[in-house]
């Protein structure tokens, strides 16, 4: 099961997630993304801080997010390792 919450201000959309990202729910996070993303300069930033697992699709997603500019908020040990491990991968920073 996942959860996706789009909170807008200003200068960013943050995407919120909470549950796992993986099987069927990650093709909904692609649409929400490309969704919130479409028509918009602001800068994107993806909450994990309530995601409990990411499968290797989601984790595709993620780099692809974040090769498109995307940062994130990680505060678990794995989140937070899932996210050094990307920003590692790609050379930009979280």
């Amino acid at each position: 099961m996942l959860r996706i919450t789009t909170q807008e201000n200003a200068e960013t959309v943050c995407l919120r997630l909470e549950g796992t990202l993986k099987g069927a729910w990650v093709p909904e996070m692609e649409q929400c993304w490309r969704r919130a993303t479409s028509d918009c300069s602001k800068a994107l930033v993806v909450d994990l801080s309530e995601v409990a697992f990411v499968d290797t699709a989601g984790r595709y997603l993620l780099e692809l997010m974040h090769a498109r500019g995307a940062s994130f908020v990680a505060v678990t040990p794995l989140m937070s390792q899932l996210v050094a491990d990307i920003s590692a991968q790609s050379g930009l920073p979280h």
